[in-house]
């Protein structure tokens, strides 16, 4: 089957004497972009992030994307975030740069390789601001402002007690999904502050989510493999389905 097009630039910054390269991808993804082409920008995406170093950045169109949470409304947007988890990338925008959407990203696979980013006005007619932002030939070994959820200090008891309380039946009567959701997540979220404390991530586990441990890497190369196979022809859908 032929590869589905997509609007992406991959280029090779040579890196000094005793320096790994490092990989530049710029991308857009159209709105309506549909699974092929996301599928194949995925497979773009893990194959340059088994670089050293790999800078992506790109206006991606997933505006419902809370990355405080690391959640999403719509599939594609969650398909995405699948992708930035399996390939362990960092993303560093951290404000708006469209109408409040946080459009256009910045994703790494390297703490410290990425700096000083910046919005700025916009270019000529565009309505995005742009980012700016600076790729650190050294990456520093800064200690990492990111924090974590601290599951293991986690009062789940209490968890449990706060959301019990609430009379779900009257909060959620009359309500549509959308609304629906929104109101249990609020709840979620409070509890959430109340019982899970949160903790510093180091720079050897920021790439990482804080539950991902080498049972859990082993168990997910397990899945990317039959993925590969399925996809190729070579593992039937009942055996992919086994091993997912």
């Amino acid at each position: 089957m032929e590869e589905e097009p997509t609007k992406s630039l991959w280029v090779r910054i040579k890196g000094r004497a005793g320096a790994g390269d490092i990989i530049a991808g710029v991308c857009y993804r159209p709105p309506d972009q549909g699974d092929r082409a996301d599928e194949a920008l995925y497979r773009q995406v893990g194959a340059a992030s088994r670089s050293q170093a790999l800078v992506l950045m790109g206006d991606f169109n997933h505006p419902d994307i809370c990355w405080r949470d690391n959640a999403a409304e719509h599939k594609q947007s969650r398909k995405f975030l699948e992708c930035v988890d399996d390939n362990f990338l960092l993303q560093v925008t951290e404000e708006p740069t469209r109408r409040g959407a946080m459009l256009d990203l910045v994703l790494t696979n390297k703490e410290g390789l990425v700096g000083d980013v910046k919005l700025k006005g916009s270019l000529g007619c565009s309505d995005h601001k742009m980012v700016e932002f600076r790729i650190l030939r050294a990456a520093r070994r800064a200690h990492s402002k990111l924090t974590t959820l601290d599951f293991r200090r986690a009062d789940f008891g209490l968890f449990g007690d706060l959301l019990g309380r609430i009379p779900w039946d009257k909060a959620l009567e009359g309500r549509g999904a959308q609304d629906s959701w929104l109101i249990f997540k609020g709840h979620l979220l409070q509890a959430q502050e109340q019982c899970i404390p949160t903790k510093r991530k180091s720079s050897k586990t920021t790439k990482r989510p804080p539950w991902m441990n080498k049972d859990l890497l082993g168990k997910l190369k397990q899945k990317k493999e039959a993925y590969r196979g399925w996809k190729q022809g070579q593992v039937a859908w009942e055996e992919y389905r086994e091993t997912v």
